[in-house]
């Protein structure tokens, strides 16, 4: 049975017995408030019979000639004595004979009329084999009792008001209408209210259609489907957030894991799994070993001091540390939130390690590399300041400190070249560029200095209109400091190849090779480092900046190409770059 029905019986059932009930007081009451109306009445004619035998005589008169001018109605009338309850008188229906009967003490409307004066009784008369209403009154030593027949009174006198009982029936019907009209809509929105927790526990989307105003649980209803919309919303919303926020989190360069306030894995992404296991030579699952890690010591103690300490109120703390590991050095950082969940993350800091010991180096690099031209012209010109000399002797000083001066120049200029690459591409423009007209310009350039070492210069597969769009100055640094390379380093009598050696849609890929000594192998990884050199004091002593293959490498990516570098087998340094058309 469904609720609006449950209810409507329920409720119904217990307005059917309340107007039952109250009928029955009515009628209760009504039948009271007749009975003592039927009473007053025949305590009227017990009050004429009293008088007429009182002013006549009891051996004189007629009873059932008192009651003819009294009454026309079937009036029974009997006197009785208070002290014995003899009948001394009573009247007679027609064709009955004498019915004077013993003693009427134990009739219950003379024991009223004896201890209060009046009394009435509804009873059978076991003379008359009836039902009799029985109404008394003691006068001193005598009672008049009249009666009349209980089933005629019963139809007139003492029946219930019918117009109240339609009008309470008419009241019913009406009542039990509009209660099934309530509960039939109550039991609509109270189902629709099942429907929706049920839908809910089921995180379902909600398909019920309530109208507004019709009744409070309704409204209710309808306020919690908007608020459930809602959320199912704002969920699915989260859920989205969440997905993205765990994808970013497997795809973070950051080894990153969250933790419950008991210790737990809520969440950890591959690269913490890997960093982990490479700090810890362990491949268990993290829960199993690394809040008793050695190595970890310091983060695992900020743990277990801070997880649980009722004094924090910041909104989170934190701790780090650094650890070398192998070849790495890591970075590890721990997070304790408000609510005792803490994260910890690894982050693999080898590169920023090895930029900032380079970037060291670059500036101790370049302070000692701009010392030594500076200490010479410096030098230089005190000499000439304060030694008197021949001008023979003061023009050579003058030379030397202009060698320096031009050393110093190129350092700067070169300097200035790899902090503009570093800064910014778009500080070069580009253009198409000939690149046979940069090689041909080069060697050109270059023809004495080759002279004076004996070298020379072979190119293959060097063709005309060998464009791409690039940058003049760089295309130039790249072939003319390969070349300068190769006269200061190759040695004597030593050859040269440029070498064209692929070209496909997009490249072009060269190869700048030599058939001198060479570089020994534990420095080939090294050569296209700032301020490297191979042999330092020969170096300084050709003149070299030392940026000159930086340059180079620089250049090279600007241009969208790779460069790589290795020994010749059959002897020399060759090496391999390309450079992109477009």
């Amino acid at each position: 049975m469904t609720f609006d029905r449950k209810l409507f019986f329920s409720i119904g059932s217990l307005f059917v017995v309340f107007i039952a009930i109250i009928l029955l007081f009515e009628y209760q009451l009504e039948k009271e408030t007749r009975q003592q109306s039927l009473d007053a009445l025949l305590q009227d004619y017990n009050e004429l019979i009293y008088t007429q035998i009182k002013n006549r005589g009891i051996d004189s008169i007629s009873i059932d000639s008192v009651i003819s001018h009294m009454t026309s109605r079937p009036l029974r009338v009997t006197v009785i004595s208070a002290h014995d309850g003899t009948v001394m008188l009573e009247s007679q229906y027609e064709g009955e004979s004498d019915t004077i009967a013993g003693n009427h003490l134990n009739r219950p409307e003379i024991q009223q009329a004896i201890n209060s004066k009046e009394g009435y009784a509804i009873r059978h008369s076991q003379t008359h084999k009836k039902n009799y209403f029985y109404s008394a009154k003691r006068y001193g030593d005598w009672i008049v009792r009249s009666s009349l027949p209980f089933e005629q009174e019963n139809l007139s006198i003492l029946n219930p008001n019918k117009q109240f009982v339609f009008f309470m029936v008419g009241i019913s019907i009406c009542a039990i209408l509009l209660l099934y009209y309530f509960c039939r809509s109550l039991g609509k929105s109270i189902a629709a209210l099942g429907q929706l927790a049920q839908q809910a526990e089921q995180e379902q989307p909600i398909h019920i259609t309530i109208k507004s105003g019709f009744d409070d649980i309704g409204n209710i209803t309808q306020s919690l489907t908007h608020i459930y919309d809602n959320l199912l919303r704002t969920k699915e919303k989260l859920s989205i957030e969440q997905e993205k926020l765990f994808k970013h989190l497997q795809f973070s360069k950051e080894g990153l894991a969250f933790f419950s306030k008991d210790k737990r894995i809520i969440m950890a992404n591959n690269l913490f799994i890997q960093y982990l296991s490479f700090i810890t030579d362990n491949t268990l699952s993290p829960a199993d070993y690394l809040f008793k890690e050695d190595n970890l010591k310091k983060i695992n103690d900020f743990i277990s001091q801070k997880l649980y300490d009722p004094n924090v109120r910041e909104e989170f703390i934190s701790e780090s540390m650094t650890l070398d590991k192998g070849s790495r050095t890591f970075l590890i950082e721990c997070i304790i939130f408000q609510d005792h969940t803490f994260e910890i993350a690894i982050n693999d800091i080898t590169q920023q390690e090895q930029e900032s010991r380079l970037k060291r180096q670059l500036t101790q690099n370049i302070a000692h590399e701009l010392k030594t031209p500076v200490s010479s012209i410096r030098g230089y010109v005190e000499t000439i300041l304060s030694t008197p000399m021949d001008e023979e002797r003061k023009k050579m000083f003058m030379e030397r400190c202009y060698a320096q001066s031009k050393r110093l120049t190129d350092l700067l200029r070169d300097i200035s070249m790899l902090n503009r690459l570093d800064e910014s591409k778009d500080l070069y423009d580009t253009d198409s560029t000939d690149l046979l007209k940069i090689i041909n310009e080069i060697i050109g350039e270059s023809q004495a200095a080759l002279s004076e070492r004996n070298m020379t210069v072979v190119t293959r597969n060097l063709r005309p209109q060998m464009t791409l769009n690039g940058n003049y100055s760089l295309l130039y640094s790249i072939f003319r400091n390969l070349t300068d390379n190769a006269i200061a380093y190759a040695g004597q009598g030593t050859q040269i190849t440029i070498d064209c050696y692929l070209e496909d849609d997009k490249y072009y890929y060269f190869s700048f090779s030599d058939n001198g000594v060479g570089v020994p192998e534990e420095h080939l990884n090294r050569l296209f480092e700032r301020f490297y050199r191979v042999d330092k004091g020969r170096s300084r002593k050709l003149g070299g900046t030392g940026l000159g293959l930086a340059i180079v490498k620089n250049a090279v990516l600007f241009h969208k190409g790779e460069i790589w570098v290795k020994n010749a087998p059959s002897g020399g340094l060759n090496i391999l770059f390309s450079l992109k058309k477009n």
